[in-house]
């Protein structure tokens, strides 16, 4: 599949929190977390689960570090 987000971040599903229609992914990488908010029905269709590999893509301008 061809993207156009050049910020693409491999790492490993670190938990998965389940809403009525989202949810919480979170990612660890390189002793990072980065954690995004997508529905359900997508966790669903990607089979995200604690443990399997995964990569946040990230369409944005510019993505910034806060400590």
């Amino acid at each position: 599949m061809k993207l156009s987000a050049r910020n693409q971040i491999k790492g490993t599903v670190i938990s998965v929190t389940e809403g009525a229609v989202n949810g919480i992914v979170k990612i660890g990488f390189a002793g990072e977390v980065i954690s995004a908010t997508i529905s359900m029905a997508s966790i669903k269709e990607l089979g995200l689960a604690e443990g399997k590999e995964a990569v946040a893509v990230i369409k944005a301008t510019e993505v910034d570090r806060k400590s």
